[in-house]
């Protein structure tokens, strides 16, 4: 299975994107958004500045787990992946990124199978 984008929308309404890896797993989230049309938007953006390491920010939580961020030329967040337990996993994750947003599909589930929640399907 080739990396894909899933858009679902939640039980508030509003919508949200994930990056899934090709085994399934989830790469980055966006930021929940009020229409459809701003998230087709922001994985948009997504594809375009995934293919510049400058657009990485690399990351550390309180937990010292690892993450990373993409964002625009305005520095502005347009992902975010999940937790690492370390920095070559984070790093593992930015190269799948890099290497498969571009050319992902978009699976719209609102529209294919009402799901409301890529992080949590039902």
């Amino acid at each position: 299975m080739p990396a894909k984008f899933e858009i679902t929308k939640r039980k508030s309404g509003q919508y949200i994107f994930c990056l899934l890896a090709s085994n399934g797993k989830i790469l980055l989230t966006s930021e929940v958004f009020t229409t459809k049309a701003d998230v087709v938007r922001r994985i948009e953006s997504v594809k375009k500045y995934s293919a510049g390491n400058a657009n990485f920010q690399r990351m550390t939580s309180g937990s010292e787990a690892s993450y990373f961020v993409i964002t625009d030329t305005n520095g502005d967040i347009i992902g975010k992946s999940k937790m690492y337990s370390s920095i070559a996993g984070m790093e593992k994750g930015i190269a799948s990124v890099t290497a498969n947003a571009h050319c992902a599909e978009v699976y719209d589930w609102v529209v294919e199978n009402n799901r409301s929640d890529c992080r949590n399907p039902r």
